[in-house]
């Protein structure tokens, strides 16, 4: 099979100190939609996602909840785990960066970049922000304090440790935009990611003193240091495939596409790729950049309660539900605010009084004819859907499909089959339920059981009606 027909995504992989919150749902979702679209098109996929299990705030939250280290990221990895049955994804691989081979793909990233004359031992002192995992400079701050996590105060390392020379590989990096100018999307983050490579690079930090952390990949050669955060998480990418050892599975698959939010732009797109020039490995095929989440105009945090969890909007709107909101929320490469108002509008809007409606009234006047229906699945999909699935376009994609699904509202109303019959009758209905039968097949990546129930239920011969697709919601 030619490496045309292999497709491999990953999500990035999410602390285990929290909860899953909807933004992560957005980015695993939309990873899901794409996997499910390239399996459309005859790809065999591989969709990565996991949980980050080392760190500095981890190490910290399992001690003030009084566990072991290992104990605590058990507990919670299960969490993000169970993501596959709540949302109905369809990952291959799950990564856990406490798995053996991932640590030991780890070091041997390690060794190569060593090798190649990439790492060294510095003392330095920075300002650090732990929600990040990244050192600050003054410029970076606002009063003082790290933007993305106001309420977490700075911490002052002032130690000896490894370092990464990613001021090394400037204008390879710059090479690399250039020549892929869809290397990262949308296109404001592309422009971002080279002003900030153009502005200069800096070497960074990926180690700590084990006497300080002990819980982290061992350095190897160096009993008293433990890898940092991006020589430990961001090989998950490639170790998830079996990299170093199976090689055969790595070159299938790799180099694949990755989607990171926004405050991941710095690390995907310019420090992960570095890190495979040194290892001499390929760069990812392309960076996909996800906005934010807001509720009611507001970051969603613990303190204010106003986090909504996965859990919670399948809970109300159901499996299916829950995906098409996300993917209608908008653009996801912009911020979205949301609001269980909003939601709830959309819903019954889009999915009871629309898709649900209009199913459910062709049905019952199938039903109650006395034809009978012979049709093959559809296979392709329309231009206009395929167009926007292939540029990332997950709202625009709806928004074509849902213009379907008015037109064929539209038909109902001045057809009025319920005044027909004869043949006139059989031509209205088998062109409702052909159109309707395209319309299972182009929710296949978004919805997929509800695709799969429209078009178990308009495959004839017979058809019959049944219980509503979308039961509202009070």
């Amino acid at each position: 099979m030619s490496r045309k027909n292999y497709f491999y995504i990953t999500t990035t992989t999410p602390y285990v100190n929290a909860d899953p919150h909807i933004g992560f749902a957005l980015e695993i979702v939309t990873a899901d939609v794409i996997s499910r679209y390239q399996r459309m098109l005859g790809k065999e996929v591989r969709f990565n996602t996991g949980t980050d299990e080392h760190g500095l705030k981890i190490y910290r939250q399992a001690q003030e909840e009084g566990l072991e280290p290992k104990e605590f990221v058990d507990k919670n990895s299960i969490k993000f785990r169970k993501l596959k049955d709540l949302l109905n994804l369809s990952f291959t691989n799950f990564i856990r960066t406490t798995n053996p081979a991932h640590k030991r793909a780890a070091q041997e990233f390690w060794r190569r970049c060593d090798a190649n004359g990439d790492i060294y031992k510095a003392t330095y002192k920075i300002k650090y922000c732990v929600g990040c995992e990244l050192e600050k400079t003054d410029s970076e701050l606002e009063g003082g304090r790290c933007p993305l996590h106001p309420n977490k105060p700075l911490e002052v390392f002032d130690e000896e440790n490894y370092f990464f020379r990613f001021s090394r590989y400037q204008e390879r990096l710059l090479k690399l935009y250039r020549d892929n100018p869809d290397f990262v999307k949308p296109e404001g983050k592309y422009k971002e990611i080279v002003a900030l490579v153009k502005g200069g690079l800096k070497d960074f930090s990926i180690s700590r003193l084990k006497s300080k952390l002990p819980w982290g990949v061992p350095v190897p050669g160096d009993k008293d240091q433990v890898m940092f955060v991006w020589f430990d998480a961001l090989i998950n990418y490639i170790s998830t495939l079996g990299w170093p050892e199976d090689e055969k599975n790595f070159k299938a698959f790799w180099p694949g596409v990755q989607i990171a939010g926004k405050d991941n732009l710095r690390q995907q797109s310019a420090m992960w790729q570095a890190m495979l020039f040194s290892a001499g490995l390929p760069n990812s095929k392309q960076i996909l950049i996800n906005g934010f989440i807001s509720v009611a105009g507001q970051k969603m945090s613990k303190s204010l309660g106003n986090v909504i969890a996965p859990k919670d909007l399948v809970g109300r709107f159901g499996v299916d539900g829950s995906r098409y909101l996300l993917m209608g929320l908008g653009p996801v490469h912009t911020d979205m605010d949301v609001t269980w108002e909003k939601l709830n509008n959309s819903y019954t809007a889009d999915l009871a009084n629309g898709l649900g409606n209009v199913v459910a009234r062709v049905a019952k006047l199938a039903e109650q004819s006395d034809f009978t229906f012979a049709q093959d699945d559809p296979t392709v999909l329309r231009p206009a859907v395929e167009k926007q699935l292939q540029q990332y376009r997950f709202d625009l994609a709806l928004f074509e499909i849902w213009q379907r699904i008015r037109e064929v509202d539209k038909k109902i109303e001045e057809a009025k089959p319920w005044e027909l019959s004869g043949t006139k009758l059989r031509v209205t209905l088998t062109e409702l339920v052909a159109h309707l039968r395209q319309i299972g097949f182009e929710l296949t990546p978004f919805m997929p059981e509800t695709a799969e129930k429209i078009l178990e239920q308009f495959r004839g011969p017979k058809i019959k009606a049944g219980k509503p697709l979308f039961p509202r919601v009070s």
